[in-house]
């Protein structure tokens, strides 16, 4: 099982322990500034099933690591490096001007292109113009956490992946249900974007990679399947998004 959208910082070590015991052997490290991006690098050295997706939040747009976009690139060049992101837009919490932020976001964008590497998106209360951004985008892109019903239509159109994390189990998240469902089988994927949105079984825990298996668990229940069949299928298309052995 894997978990495609994991942030590693706090006891990685004990962390991936833990998800290995539970049946996780595979987790996506992510990094959202050139300092963490290095130091996910050395983690996935050290742990055979760990891999890197390596990014510049939209949240730092507005100061100097936006200008860190050329290192970034150096650093995507490890062969443990996987996807471009977390990228896109927020305008939700609007910690950095919007244009800044489109900025940013065409600059990974496009790196993501020229590497050959899909691009792993953040998007809040910004759908119409993360959709403009990618509209000639023909490179793999992953919808992370995903949270954003209006996009849903572009994404099944598109063939992007669709990634869910924990908030998918909580009681209040029919809609989420609802486009998970409606989301092709080979375009699924899940996550826990630790160690936030603890999935309800563990709801006010940390959360950590272990705790996908709940994710996967609820997606399964909604789509009305089997959850070994899906984790299997799961696994197959997080290797076909990200170019995982």
């Amino acid at each position: 099982m894997i978990d495609t959208h994991a942030h590693l910082a706090a006891e990685a070590d004990e962390v991936l322990a833990r998800a290995s015991a539970a049946g996780v052997d595979r987790v996506i490290g992510v990094a959202t500034t050139v300092e963490e991006a290095a130091a996910i690098l050395e983690l996935a050295e050290r742990h055979e099933g760990v891999y890197a997706c390596l990014g510049i939040h939209p949240h730092e747009a507005g100061g100097a690591e936006a200008d860190r976009v050329l290192e970034l690139r150096d650093l995507l060049r490890h062969p443990k490096a996987v996807a471009v992101g977390e990228t896109g837009l927020d305008y939700f919490r609007d910690y950095a001007p919007h244009d800044a932020q489109r900025r940013l976001f065409e600059q990974q964008r496009d790196l993501a292109l020229e590497l050959g590497l899909s691009i792993v998106i953040h998007t809040r209360d910004a759908d119409d113009d993360t959709a403009a951004a990618l509209l000639a985008h023909v490179g793999p892109v992953v919808l992370h956490c995903f949270s954003s019903p209006g996009l849903l239509d572009a994404a099944l159109e598109r063939g992007w992946y669709v990634s869910f994390a924990g908030n998918v189990t909580y009681p209040s998240a029919g809609d989420l249900r609802d486009a998970a469902r409606r989301v092709a089988a080979d375009r699924l994927l899940a996550e826990t974007d630790s160690p936030f949105l603890a999935p309800q079984p563990v709801r006010g825990r940390r959360n950590e990679p272990a705790h996908v298996v709940h994710v996967v668990d609820a997606l399964a229940a909604a789509r009305d399947t089997d959850p070994l069949a899906l984790a299997a299928q799961i696994d197959a298309n997080a290797a076909a998004a990200f170019g995982l052995p």
